[in-house]
């Protein structure tokens, strides 16, 4: 299979997409890694520049001066145990959870509704923070804050943007995510780190990224 430049493959990517709606750029990643070692997992945040072309729903489990940063700061829902009994009985209207540190006691029983969402706050992914990082956390949320974590089948997956971004916009959200990616690398990594990548969009084909060029976007 032919391999293309980070330039080269998003604009094939947007040239296949044909579907009725703003398809989502993706980017998949096999990493040189065994899921099964703990030493070699990978967990990081990336912070696009460009966003992910969608309105973020931030909640913030807090209480007290903690819920009142998080409302004054924008958060879309705040608050404490109805926030957790609401999730419980299957609500789950919102696209990232963040908490501080005293509320991982409530937090931490959501964990089969969470968990399997992707959205279960967590201090390894900057999801639960003290009082006074609130706001930060909560404009990069809106921003374009995106988690990656390596999957059982050793492969990291990752929204770029839309198709409708210009490729520029595209190909700078790549940067910021391998960049993050690079950084992340465990110290129990052995060998080839990454071993291939591909970008595709939801409804397209796999384009196969030129692995030399790509990493090479990282601290470009």
């Amino acid at each position: 299979m032919k391999a293309y430049s980070p330039e080269e493959a998003v604009d094939l990517a947007k040239q296949a997409a044909s579907a009725q709606f703003d398809e989502t750029v993706e980017l998949h990643l096999r990493m040189g890694l065994d899921p099964r070692n703990a030493s070699q997992q990978v967990r990081g945040v990336a912070l696009l520049p460009h966003g992910l072309g969608k309105s973020v729903r931030v909640l913030v489990f807090a209480q007290g001066e903690a819920a009142r940063n998080a409302e004054n700061a924008g958060a879309d829902y705040v608050g404490a145990d109805e926030l957790a009994k609401k999730i419980e009985e299957g609500w789950v209207e919102f696209d990232t959870a963040i908490a501080t540190p005293d509320m991982m006691s409530k937090v931490g029983r959501l964990g089969r509704v969470l968990g399997r969402r992707g959205l279960m706050p967590n201090p390894k992914s900057g999801t639960v923070v003290p009082t006074e990082d609130l706001p930060r956390v909560i404009e990069d949320a809106r921003k374009g804050r995106v988690e990656f974590k390596l999957d059982r089948t050793a492969i990291i997956h990752l929204p770029l943007g839309k198709v409708s971004f210009d490729k520029e916009k595209l190909v700078e959200n790549l940067s910021a995510i391998i960049d993050a990616v690079m950084k992340a690398k465990p110290s129990g990594a052995k060998g080839q780190y990454v071993r291939s990548a591909f970008i595709t969009t939801t409804m397209g084909p796999g384009i196969r990224l030129d692995l030399r060029s790509t990493l090479a976007l990282a601290s470009a």
